[in-house]
């Protein structure tokens, strides 16, 4: 595996595939320092299922239309999508926290709970210390928050500029020969 990412990097290639026949692995080539690899899928061709929509997922990122259609770079970006460290980070977030943090106080509206007991508890207790300490987690919480300042950055855009304060609205005048004009605005209610 070293020698084939080390060949793989050399040419400036970011996929590899090794296999024996029978079995087969997926590398993704990291190109940092120093160069690094990571699994993105491993299946066996003889236990293959060709009724099983996984197997047949696993069979595509070799064909060529696969390739064509870089379904191995969108099965990659969904497996890290959904890795514990994007998760973990997902889970970390003012937004979950603050959601779950809304349940738990319809469980129990007498307790009073900060996001940050909640942080807390998720950081000791429910998500494991290696998932929290390692670098993958710390580069998906730098993504969760690139995507939340996106998100923010389009609602702010996606607000309507031109709009008047009420302040602003002029009062309409009645007749002064009307019925309506010799009550005041505030008397008819």
């Amino acid at each position: 595996m070293k020698q084939a990412i080390d060949y793989a990097a050399n040419q400036g290639v970011d996929w590899v595939v090794l296999t024996n026949g029978a079995q087969c692995r997926v590398y993704k080539v990291i190109f940092a320092k120093p160069i690094d690899q990571e699994l993105v899928c491993e299946f066996d061709f003889l236990n293959l299922d060709a009724r099983d929509d996984t197997h047949l997922q696993f069979l595509l990122l070799l064909t060529k239309e696969g390739w064509a259609k870089s379904a191995v770079g969108e099965f990659h970006q969904q497996k890290q999508a959904l890795s514990r460290f994007y998760v973990g980070a997902a889970l970390m977030s003012d937004s979950v926290l603050g959601a779950i943090r809304k349940e738990l106080k319809r469980v129990s509206p007498d307790v009073r709970i900060e996001a940050e007991q909640i942080s807390t508890v998720l950081e000791h207790e429910v998500i494991k210390r290696e998932v929290l300490e390692s670098e993958k987690y710390a580069e998906a919480i730098k993504a969760v928050a690139r995507a939340a300042a996106k998100v923010a950055r389009n609602k702010k855009e996606e607000a309507p500029q031109n709009v008047i304060p009420i302040s602003a609205v002029p009062t309409p005048q009645v007749a002064v020969d009307s019925p309506a004009a010799a009550v005041p605005p505030t008397a008819a209610n």
